[in-house]
């Protein structure tokens, strides 16, 4: 029975040093969110590698090998967000986040007009105003309506082997994330 008591004993001390020190560590990990290292990589409305392939070290280090990707942050409070990538690669697809972290909206090019990346990201608000009278150069944009302020916005695009290495990093390095006025 004294043996009992003591491993419960030794048991609950354990427990209660390492309840101690997750709870120490706590603040490091919730820095380290996606949001908070996209922010130190870049400023709002900029578009971020997040593979290797582009250079120094990347900004999430569980990105496949077979796909290249770019971020950007967007505060839809200063305005509607229009993502544009010029030119072709094998596959692509675009997911947008909460800043938090949450997946809310994605698609791909098999549903984009013509396989093309052309998109806005905008509050219900926004999307109002923009129906009333609807831009010529919106014509063939994808509508994504965000019930949040703040997100990402991430581009994956498959690289099936070496030789179109080159051209999906053209087509991560030329894509854009620009604050519309209208």
């Amino acid at each position: 029975m004294r043996r009992l008591l003591h491993a419960i004993l030794l048991g609950l001390v354990g427990a209660g040093i390492i309840h101690i020190v997750v709870l120490l560590l706590v603040p490091e990990f919730t820095e380290r969110d996606a949001w908070s290292r996209l922010a130190m990589a870049s400023d709002l409305y900029k578009m971020t590698r997040l593979d290797a392939e582009a250079g120094g070290a990347p900004v999430v280090k569980s990105v496949d090998p077979l796909f290249y990707a770019a971020a950007c942050r967007f505060d839809l409070a200063e305005g509607m967000v229009r993502i544009k990538a010029p030119g072709s690669v094998p596959f692509w697809s675009v997911s947008v986040y909460e800043r938090n972290g949450h997946n809310f909206y994605s698609f791909n090019d098999r549903t984009a007009t013509g396989n093309k990346l052309d998109t806005v990201v905008l509050t219900p608000a926004q999307m109002i105003d923009v129906r009333r009278e609807l831009p010529e150069d919106l014509q063939g944009a994808i509508f994504v309506e965000a019930p949040i302020e703040e997100g990402i916005f991430v581009i994956r695009a498959f690289v099936p082997d070496d030789s179109w290495k080159p051209v999906v990093s053209q087509f991560l390095d030329q894509s854009s994330c620009e604050l519309q006025d209208y």
